[in-house]
């Protein structure tokens, strides 16, 4: 991280409602003044957008099935929503989502998980989520890609605040000032932008997501029906076994928990090198979390998102800490280790991630909500396991093997990966396995770069209409 260095005045912070010190917050609105682009006319966001009074649904069964969303439902700067589902039960307060035009999330808005809902359907999302009107003066595309350019997410990230979930405050958000444009002049520039959603559309239709492509690998290896699997993942009634001891220690028994054996059972049917994981696992290790500030420049500190669904870890959304302790050398990552995430909501928790080309000039700390699984590797491929804890066959275990009250933050721990049973072929057969995932995910990686080449695109027209028009 580069040096920034500056003098500011303690009268500016006193002139804010929160007294907060840090370099970025300082330096956006005192040297900055909160604003991103240049222009000669500006006007802060509170008089474009409008927060819009929030509705809560509160936990437990729903009056009617409503489509539930989660900022993993939110492409980053592509405005679509993917992969959420109707729900009937929840288990956790919600927000209602849909008088407003525009949802932004409190938590790392930065990421860009925001979309436009002009059309007002209902949703039901998570507490992070507000909603926000537009200003009739204002076309909603505009500001939609203006408050989700590079730029303007890469400032936004300096209002940040809190250790594990950061946040920006909407007090702050309002404040930041944009070119004010007439609506006429937002129209020919959204006009522009026209051809180039069209191309990323196309580009979108070739995409296939990176569990499907999992999945359809090892249902065909292990030859198992998904869709019988999906069918049993929505039952809400089941035979249960009279012996509820049966591989389950703390007698657990939810509907949630006793799915799992018919899950297993319809996967594993024409399989016979099922093996239970602690058989292999030498030793595991929850990470720490240090105190973390932008201003900080020692070590790089993995973030939730730094294990993704493709099996690699991704060296993005870090964050950056100057706090130590006498062991410290012992929550370092290194090349080929292997993680899980201990905490995640429901649907996300236990993704596994393995750490390719990480660089020996900086120090990588893997955080209290990932798990480091040393195995042994005479047996396990960890690429294989990845993918397997990656893919339908994990994540039906993991979703209802995790514990929690609360669905949007559950956690696993040594005895959930023990006692999970997945298919262990011979090195060989895992291998090819890999092989054969790796070579589509990077086919599909290939067409992504093409597609944020197109969504660049739209950022230069935004800067450049910008310089145009002022």
């Amino acid at each position: 991280m580069g040096l920034k260095i500056f003098t500011t005045d303690f009268q500016n912070i006193g002139k804010q409602e929160f007294l907060r010190p840090n370099v970025g917050y300082r330096y956006f609105f005192d040297i900055q003044n909160a604003i991103i682009y240049s222009f000669d006319k500006l006007i802060k966001l509170k008089y474009v957008l409008k927060e819009i009074p929030t509705q809560r649904v509160t936990k437990g069964e729903l009056e009617n099935e409503e489509y539930l969303l989660d900022i993993g439902n939110i492409e980053r700067r592509f405005n679509n929503l993917v992969n959420f589902e109707k729900v009937s039960e929840i288990g956790s307060d919600k927000n209602i989502l849909q008088d407003g035009d525009i949802v932004i999330p409190k938590m790392q808005p930065q990421m860009g998980n925001i979309f436009l809902n002009t059309e007002h359907k209902k949703f039901i999302g998570s507490t992070e989520f507000l909603e926000y009107s537009i200003s009739g003066n204002h076309n909603p595309l505009f500001v939609y890609y203006l408050i989700t350019s590079i730029e303007f997410l890469s400032d936004l990230a300096k209002l940040e605040s809190g250790k594990t979930h950061r946040r920006v405050n909407p007090i702050d958000l309002l404040k930041i000032k944009i070119p004010l444009i007439s609506k006429s002049k937002q129209d020919q520039i959204i006009a522009q932008i026209e051809p180039i959603e069209r191309k990323i559309k196309e580009l979108k239709a070739q995409i296939t997501p990176p569990q499907e492509i999992i999945n359809k690998v090892f249902a065909r290896e292990f030859g198992f029906d998904l869709e019988e699997v999906k069918k049993i993942e929505k039952t809400k009634y089941l035979n249960v076994s009279n012996d509820i001891s049966f591989r389950n220690r703390n007698l657990r028994s939810s509907v949630r928990w006793q799915k799992i054996a018919p899950i297993q059972k319809t996967l594993y049917q024409n399989t016979d090198c099922i093996e239970k994981l602690g058989k292999y696992i030498v030793s595991t290790k929850n990470g720490w979390s240090p105190n973390c500030k932008e201003s900080d420049s020692e070590y790089s500190v993995f973030g939730v998102n730094s294990i993704s669904k493709t099996g690699n870890i991704i060296f993005e959304d870090l964050k950056y800490s100057d706090e130590s302790r006498d062991d410290i050398g012992n929550f370092f990552a290194k090349e080929s280790d292997f993680f899980v995430s201990r905490g995640n909501t429901v649907d996300l928790v236990a993704l596994a991630s393995v750490v390719k080309n990480i660089s020996e000039d900086t120090d990588f700390i893997f955080p209290d909500l990932f798990i480091r699984v040393e195995l042994d590797e005479n047996y396990i491929n960890k690429e294989y396991l990845a993918f397997v804890f990656n893919s339908v066959i994990g994540r039906f275990y993991f979703k209802y093997s995790a514990k929690g009250k609360n669905q949007t933050m559950v956690k696993i721990s040594g005895e959930e990966l023990n006692n999970f049973f997945l298919p262990i072929p011979d090195l060989k057969i895992q291998q090819k396995i890999v092989d054969e995932i790796k070579a589509e995910l990077d086919r599909q990686e290939a067409m992504k770069t093409k597609i944020e080449s197109e969504r660049n695109k739209i950022d230069e027209i935004i800067k450049n209409s910008v310089r145009a028009y002022d």
